[in-house]
């Protein structure tokens, strides 16, 4: 599945948010092999800490309803453009099959500064 599949219509400098913590970025994208992955970039959830304090941007991975990868990044939560463009490697990797949905294949894209 391509990018235009997954966020049909979609123009990122018109729909960027605001800000990572209150709005992750949040996609579906189809591998090779047919399996559904879901891909979240945002500040971390913890229940334990109030989202205002919160500074760790990471990339969570669920297929068939169960959590397959989790990576922290060196984003910061209003760095939005810079994870837009994490989004799209993401989902282009997935789908071409370059990209295993795997913590240690998102790790060296999670360490790059854009």
């Amino acid at each position: 599945m391509g990018e235009s599949e997954v966020w049909p219509g979609c123009d990122p400098r018109k729909n960027e948010p605001v800000s990572l913590r209150g709005a992750p970025l949040e996609a579906d994208v189809s591998t090779p092999d047919g399996t559904t992955v879901h891909v979240r970039i945002g500040v971390a959830q913890d229940s334990y800490i109030p989202a205002s304090e919160l500074e760790t941007v990471t990339i969570e991975l669920s297929a068939n309803g169960e959590h397959v990868a989790g990576v922290s990044t060196v984003l910061d939560p209003d760095e939005t453009s810079e994870a837009l463009a994490l989004m799209h490697e993401i989902i282009s990797g997935l789908a071409s099959g370059e990209l295993p949905a795997t913590a240690g294949a998102l790790e060296p894209l999670a360490d790059r500064l854009r």
